[in-house]
Formats: C-alpha cells, sequence, structure tokens
C-alpha cells in the first residue's frame, strides 16, 4: 500500500501531525549558486501542498536568509494548515559572535529574525541547528522554553548533536518541567548509518521522531556519479556547485558507489528511480518519522515524491542493507552475543514484548 503526503504521522511524543515527507527549503533561493530562482520555488511549494504536504523544512540563514523570506511570501494565504521548522545557532552576521551559536541571545535574535522573514507570529518547529559544546543545556532549554510559554514557537527540537547530550537535554526538560524535544534531525541515509549506534536508537527511547535530512547523501544516491568522479579531486570546493561540495565532502568513494549499484540494480527490478529507492530505504526505519527532501526542480520533486510509491520486497531490503551495513560498536555488539545474554538470563526463557530487545 502506497504512503501518501496526507498520510500525517505524529511528530515524537507531541500530537503534532506532519507529512511523511518534509519539503526542504534550502534550495530556495539562488545566493549559495545553486538553489531555485523566486518563480520556481514557488512551483516547489505548490507543487508539495496541492499533494497534501504540510511539513516544510528551513533554517535562518539557509541562502542567506532568502529561504524564510519566499516562505514568507508563499504562505500567506495558509500558514495555519503548515507546520513551518525553522532552525538557529548558524552564524547571521560575520564577525558578531554572538550572532550565532545555541546561547539565550543568539536564540531569542534569531527567533526574531525568522519571525520577520517568515512573516508570521509564530513557528511551529524550532531545532538548535549545530551543537557547540559551549552553552549549558540548562540555558538553552530554559531559552526555548521561554519562548513556547510566549506563544513564539510551539514546539522545540534538536539537530546535529551527539546522542549523549540530546539524552541529557531530554531527561533535564522532563525534570524541570520545560518544553521537550520532539524531533532528532539527523544525516541518515544508505550511505551514512552511524545514526544507527546510538541516535536513532535514543531518539525511539527519548520520545523524538528522527527527520533524517541529505535522504540522498547529497545526490551520491541518485546515480548521478560515475567512478569516473574518483579522480575528480581538482574540483574547487568553492566554485559554487554541488558537485564540487560533494567531491570536497568525501562522498564519492568506492564504498559508497558500491552501495550505488546495489540501489540500481533495486530500481530496475520496482520500476522505480534509484533516488526514489534511496528515499524510501530511509521510510524503512521504524524510528524515522519525515526525511526532508530537496529539489531545485518541479521534476525533481516529482520524482522525489515518488518514493511514496516504492514497495520492497523482503530480499530487496536486505540487499540495501548488507551492502551498507556498519558495525554497531562497543557496547552494542558485545551485548548482543548470546554469550552475554545467558550471562544475564542463563537458560530461562524471557519475553521481550514491546523493549525492542
Amino acid at each position: 500500500m502506497s504512503l501518501t503526503l496526507d498520510t500525517y504521522r505524529l511528530l515524537g511524543r507531541s500530537g503534532l501531525r506532519v507529512s511523511p515527507l518534509a519539503l526542504g527549503a534550502a534550495t530556495f533561493g539562488t545566493e549559495w549558486g545553486w538553489g531555485a530562482r523566486q518563480d520556481e520555488a514557488r512551483k516547489l511549494f505548490d507543487l508539495y501542498v496541492e499533494r497534501g504536504g504540510n511539513f516544510i523544512d528551513t533554517a535562518s540563514t539557509y541562502t542567506n536568509g532568502s529561504s524564510e523570506r519566499l516562505l514568507g511570501e508563499f504562505t500567506r494565504d495558509n500558514r495555519e494548515s503548515l507546520v513551518l521548522a525553522t532552525k538557529y545557532t548558524t552564524l547571521r552576521r560575520p564577525g558578531d559572535p554572538n550572532s550565532g551559536g545555541p546561547h539565550r541571545k543568539s536564540l531569542f535574535a534569531s527567533v526574531e529574525a525568522s519571525l520577520r522573514q517568515l512573516n508570521t507570529d509564530y513557528i511551529d518547529l524550532l531545532y538548535l541547528h549545530l551543537w557547540d559544546f559551549t552553552t549549558p543545556v540548562e540555558e538553552i532549554l530554559r531559552g526555548m522554553d521561554d519562548l513556547v510559554r510566549q506563544g513564539k514557537v510551539l514546539y522545540v527540537a534538536v539537530s546535529n548533536t551527539p546522542a549523549w547530550q540530546v539524552s541529557r537535554m531530554q531527561a533535564t526538560a522532563d525534570l524541570r518541567g520545560w518544553s521537550p524535544l520532539v524531533a532528532l534531525q539527523i544525516e541518515y541515509n544508505l550511505i551514512e548509518r552511524t545514526a544507527e549506534r546510538d541516535l536513532i536508537p535514543m531518539a525511539h527511547e527519548m520520545g523524538l521522531g528522527v527527520i533524517p535530512w541529505s535522504p540522498l547523501a547529497g545526490g551520491v544516491i541518485s546515480g548521478k556519479y560515475g567512478r569516473d568522479t574518483l579522480t575528480a579531486t581538482n574540483a574547487a570546493p568553492d566554485d559554487g556547485t554541488r558537485r564540487s561540495l560533494t567531491i570536497a565532502n568525501g562522498a564519492l568513494t568506492e564504498r559508497n558507489l558500491t552501495i550505488v549499484d546495489v540501489v540500481k540494480e533495486v530500481a530496475r527490478e520496482l520500476g522505480h528511480t534509484p533516488a526514489q529507492v534511496g528515499v524510501a530505504w530511509t521510510l524503512q526505519n521504524p524510528g524515522v518519522t519525515a526525511p526532508v527532501i530537496g529539489a531545485r526542480t518541479p521534476a525533481q520533486l516529482e520524482e522525489n515524491l515518488g518514493a511514496l510509491d516504492v514497495a520492497f520486497t523482503a530480499s530487496q531490503l536486505a540487499r540495501l542493507d548488507e551492502v551498507g551495513a556498519i558495525g554497531l560498536g562497543f557496547p552494542h555488539e558485545m551485548l548482543a552475543r548470546e554469550s552475554t545474554r545467558m550471562l544475564t538470563r542463563g537458560n530461562l526463557k524471557v519475553e521481550t514484548r514491546g523493549t525492542g530487545a
């Protein structure tokens, strides 16, 4: 049975309903050299919303603020029916040390800027964008809770942060009676699966919905890069293209292209594209709520939305899981051994319903 954008899911341990694919608006605006002009961005927005999508992802500094400003224009007539998620912590003014970071001053100033740019009086979901190991978690959580109490933010979340800090933040929020985190945004795809070690299990245990960014690993999983790119190391990382950025980030390796080979095989068997298979794979993880999909053209967005129609066989899923499998490391692998289980259970039969054990 196919999913649709209006088959809504609850976000974490909240009652907020969101679409199973979020529309990423980092491509709204051309300031970064590879985005969509206003007219094209409007087409992307309209296509997503007309299909029943309601979950839109941006950040205060995406395309130097153009992403939020364009969304402010596009949402004039349907703001209340949409879930707008934005982020803070990235530097808004180079040279000003307090215009970035997770601290209270940055938080309040960034939210006010986002409210102006989005042309709204509240933000549905606010993420801490990047952890920087400097600000006490109590300062962050209290600031977020104050914004919720003021009605400027409805829900709070975190992105790109170590699992131990997220779990600490959630426990602190629970103990203090502050607004809990309801979502965790992380990089997660067939190539980057290290979140399976701690981040995704932690999110499940602590009540956070997982929102993967870059489900196609910067386009690598779509099959757009061949092995000839492995030697293209002379591309300038700052020439304004996604290709050079992908090369600079080290995403084009023999391991990763081998994973893409299997993605292509499965795509041919299913009659879908590699991009659709890549996005659909992330949706198979029960801990995932909604991957963030980005596009520069309506055709690209249409292709990504086609991931909702992908239905894998058990064999196909097993092949995809196997080719990109990672070691879970200590203590997970040690605790999973039968010899370890014998130390705590012996020969006793103990049912573990609903615990994931």
